[in-house]
C-alpha cells in the first residue's frame, strides 16, 4: 500500500512545476466540487485579513526527550532526576548544568522550569545572522509548544492501548506511515490527500479567487500534506524565482519561440479544453513575471537547506499582493531526524539549524509587517525512545510516538504549554517507564510516550486561525469527531 500512495502522488503529478505552474490549483478548484461550497453564516466568522501557515517537518523522527526537558526536581511529575536516571548511564541525558540562561523556560501551566535543547537558544554569531536562536521568542510571547502530540484514531489510554482490538493508528512506529498519518491529518486508513490540501479544496474559491498561484507551495518536493482532492500545489526550489519562462538575458531565439508559443495558445480557443490550457498558461507567465519583477532577496538567513527554504517562502509572500493570494500553506522539511546512533551531536547540529532559520524568517516578517499574519509549525515522524539505544559516543534512540511541537508568530495566544492532560495531570508526558502514559509493558518497556493531543486537535486549532469555518473542519480532518476538544487555545481566536 506505502509504495502505491507513492506511485499515485507522483503518477498524478501532484506537484507543478514553475513551468506548468500554480493556477492548476486556483483554477481547476473553480471548476470542481469546491464550487459547491455557498456562503453561509461561518464565512462571517473568517477573518479577511492575509494569513499563511509554514509547516516544518521534521523528518525521522525528532526524539522529544531531549529538546525540553524538565530542569526542576518536582516529586510529583515528571522531572530532571527521571530524566537523568533513563539517559545518563548510556549517555544520551543533557547535563543540567547546560539547561540554564537562554535555555530555561517555565511554562504558567505548571510555573516548572523546563530546558530547550541548547541547540535552540541563542547561538554564537554567524555571518549575516541576527537573533539567531529561538528560545529568545518565548520570552517575547511569540512561541508556544503543544506537548505529546502524535497519531490517534481516538483518544487512548495506557489501559485501552494494553486492550487486544483497540483501535490504533496503523503500522505504528513505522516512518513512512507515520508520516502520512501526521500529513494526512486522518490514522484509521491509509490518506491519499493531506490536510495542507484539503483546506486548500475548500478556501481557494472565497480566499484566493484569482490567485496568479495555488493556495499551497512545497519549497520540498512532492508530499502528501499538499496533495487535495480537487486542487495541486506549486513545487518550486530555493534557487532564483521568476527565470523559468522569462530568461535572465532575452535573447532573439527566445523572443521568436515565445512568440510562435503565443501563436498556437491563440488557436481553437472556442474550444473548452484548449481555452482553459491557454488561461492556465496565461496565469503561470503572469505569475512567473511577477516573480522576476523587482526580485525580492531578504537578509539574515542562514545559508543552510532549512534556511534557503524559508528564505523562499518569504520571498513567496512579499509578493502576495501582486499574486492576488489572501491565503497561503507552505511545507518545508528538514531530515536526518532518525538519530539511531550518533545522536547527541547530530541532534544538536538539527536543531541549531531549525533554530536559527525559523528565527531568522520570524525577524523577515517582522520586517515585512506580517509577525502576527504568518504562522510557523513544526511537525515531526514520531518522538523517540526515553531508553537510549547503544552508548557512548555512538548512543541514540529508537522509533516512539507522543513528540512535541513548535508554533512560532505573532497569531499565538501566549507562551505556554498546551494540549491534553496527560496521565499526571499536565500536557507534558511522566518520563518513567510502564507508567499510565507509556505504551510499553514489563520489563522490556523503552518509554513511548502514549500522545494525549492528536494529530487532528493540534491541527484543527491552526487551521482555525487560518480561516477554516467550524462547519469545514469535518472535510479537512475526517475523524475530528472522535476527539471533544478540537481548539487547544494556543491560536488567537479569527475575528474578521
Amino acid at each position: 500500500m506505502k509504495q502505491d500512495r507513492r506511485d499515485f502522488l507522483k503518477k498524478t503529478g501532484c506537484t507543478l512545476t514553475m513551468t506548468a505552474l500554480a493556477t492548476q490549483m486556483g483554477h481547476f478548484g473553480l471548476m470542481s466540487a469546491i464550487a459547491q461550497e455557498t456562503k453561509d453564516k461561518a464565512e462571517a466568522l473568517v477573518p479577511s485579513d492575509y494569513r499563511a501557515l509554514v509547516c516544518i517537518f521534521l523528518s525521522g523522527g525528532n526524539d522529544a526527550n531531549n529538546t525540553i526537558i524538565p530542569n526542576h526536581n518536582d516529586g510529583t511529575i515528571s522531572n530532571y532526576a527521571a530524566y537523568a536516571a533513563a539517559r545518563s548511564g548510556q549517555g544520551l541525558a543533557i547535563a543540567q548544568a547546560n539547561l540554564a540562561g537562554t535555555s530555561i523556560i517555565v511554562p504558567r501551566m505548571s510555573n516548572l522550569a523546563y530546558g530547550l535543547h541548547p541547540g535552540l537558544g541563542v547561538q554564537a554569531p554567524a555571518t549575516n545572522i541576527v537573533n539567531n536562536g529561538i528560545h529568545e521568542l518565548w520570552g517575547m510571547g511569540k512561541m508556544a509548544i503543544v506537548c505529546n502530540v502524535g497519531t490517534l484514531v481516538q483518544p487512548t489510554t495506557r489501559a485501552q492501548f494494553l486492550t487486544a482490538g483497540w483501535p490504533k493508528p496503523f503500522q505504528l512506529f513505522s516512518h513512512s506511515d507515520q508520516v502520512s498519518q501526521f500529513h494526512g491529518g486522518r490514522s484509521d486508513v491509509d490518506s491519499y490527500t493531506g490536510w495542507g490540501g484539503r483546506l486548500s479544496d475548500i478556501r481557494t474559491t472565497p480566499d484566493n479567487p484569482t490567485g496568479l498561484i495555488p493556495m499551497v507551495t512545497s519549497i520540498s518536493g512532492a508530499q502528501l500534506f499538499t496533495a487535495g482532492q480537487t486542487t495541486l500545489p506549486l513545487a518550486i526550489g530555493t534557487g532564483t524565482l521568476g527565470t523559468v519562462l522569462n530568461p535572465i538575458s532575452p535573447n532573439n531565439t527566445g523572443t521568436a519561440l515565445r512568440t510562435a508559443f503565443n501563436g498556437l495558445r491563440a488557436v481553437d480557443l472556442d474550444h473548452d479544453l484548449q481555452a482553459a490550457a491557454s488561461h492556465l498558461t496565461d496565469s503561470a507567465m503572469s505569475a512567473n513575471a511577477v516573480f522576476q519583477t523587482n526580485p525580492y532577496d531578504p537578509l539574515g538567513f542562514p545559508g543552510t537547506g532549512i534556511g534557503n527554504q524559508l528564505r523562499q517562502v518569504a520571498r513567496v509572500i512579499k509578493k502576495r499582493t501582486d499574486l492576488s493570494i489572501n491565503r497561503q500553506v507552505f511545507f518545508v522539511q528538514l531530515g536526518g531526524f532518525d538519530t539511531h546512533n550518533n545522536q547527541v551531536g547530530g541532534q544538536n547540529n538539527l536543531l541549531v539549524q531549525v533554530s536559527q532559520a525559523m528565527r531568522a524568517f520570524y525577524n523577515e516578517m517582522v520586517t515585512q509587517g506580517l509577525a502576527d499574519k504568518v504562522t510557523q509549525f513544526t511537525m515531526s515522524d514520531f518522538s523517540r525512545t526515553m531508553n537510549p539505544a547503544g552508548t557512548g559516543g555512538i548512543v541514540g534512540s529508537d522509533h516512539a510516538w507522543g513528540s512535541h511541537s513548535f508554533v512560532v508568530g505573532g497569531g499565538i495566544t501566549g507562551s505556554d504549554f498546551y494540549g491534553m492532560n496527560g496521565a499526571n495531570g499536565t500536557p507534558y508526558p511522566h518520563l518513567a517507564f510502564n507508567t499510565a502514559d507509556d505504551a510499553d509493558n514489563g520489563t522490556g518497556a523503552r518509554g513511548r510516550w502514549i500522545p494525549a493531543t492528536s494529530v487532528e486537535q493540534y491541527a484543527a486549532t491552526i487551521a482555525r486561525w487560518f480561516g477554516v469555518p467550524e462547519a469545514n473542519l469535518v472535510n479537512v480532518f475526517p475523524k475530528i469527531g472522535n476527539f471533544a476538544n478540537t481548539n487547544l487555545g494556543f491560536m488567537q481566536p479569527p475575528a474578521a
